[in-house]
């Protein structure tokens, strides 16, 4: 079932957490030959989370690898925390060990948002400079990568862009360093005008916690200080996979 929002978004309701994540997987894998097809390689920033971490998990087996062609796949990430690579919060961790280290993807191919150790307005400042040396971009100018994965959190934040933050309203950095006070944790995240540059972008949304969230993002009025991830807008495709308990407002 296809619903579309106030905003633009197109919301694809799947019965459960699997078939998001199989959906998901499919997406994945034709962003990716389209963009290899097109310009020789596929970028992609990545998402933490328990949904992601499914959706790796699937993008692990045979049929991926063997379909996407790894060695032109190029990951990001959306956003980070600021913990060493090898922590159990990272969501470089998470992936490493969920997708990366079991399909043939080259380690140069791998751009770590946060190695450990640096300050984090450092970190953010040397991960910028990664984009702007990667896809060589000239003053201005914004990267735009072929897929972002996103969530969406129960207080309406996506990447690290939460209620109240001061890279919500950023409009010049690529990344931004954040002290998130809720969390008592410094983030690294992607700011709106990388996210909005995307050429697909996609929310992976499950849980019956995530309903009322999602109908606000989805057919709310427009309160982008309290769910920022209405502020994710971009030029091209914009996609909400989610399951029926996550719509289920939206279904009635």
């Amino acid at each position: 079932m296809e619903i579309w929002g106030r905003q633009r978004h197109r919301v694809i309701v799947l019965g459960t957490p699997q078939a998001v994540c199989q959906k998901a997987a499919d997406l994945f894998a034709e962003s990716a030959i389209q963009a290899i097809a097109a310009h020789g390689r596929f970028t992609t920033a990545l998402s933490g989370g328990s949904t992601p971490k499914a959706l790796y998990k699937l993008l692990a087996v045979d049929k991926y690898r063997q379909i996407i062609s790894w060695e032109k796949v190029f990951i990001f990430w959306g956003d980070e925390r600021c913990v060493p690579p090898g922590h159990t919060d990272s969501n470089y961790r998470m992936t490493q060990d969920t997708l990366l280290s079991k399909v043939p993807i080259p380690k140069t191919n791998i751009f770590k948002m946060y190695p450990g150790g640096e300050q984090p307005t450092a970190a953010a400042a040397a991960y910028e400079q990664t984009l702007v040396q990667f896809f060589g971009l000239g003053p201005g100018e914004k990267p735009r990568f072929d897929l972002i994965l996103l969530g969406l959190g129960h207080d309406g934040h996506t990447a690290s862009l939460f209620p109240g933050s001061s890279a919500v309203d950023e409009k010049n950095l690529l990344v931004s360093a954040c002290y998130v006070s809720t969390l008592a944790s410094y983030r690294l995240t992607l700011t709106l005008p990388v996210l909005n540059a995307a050429t697909r972008t996609v929310f992976l949304v499950t849980g019956d916690s995530k309903a009322q969230v999602l109908y606000d993002l989805v057919t709310g009025r427009n309160h982008p200080q309290e769910i920022p991830a209405q502020l994710v807008q971009p030029a091209g495709d914009l996609l909400v996979l989610a399951d029926n308990a996550a719509a289920r407002y939206l279904l009635n």
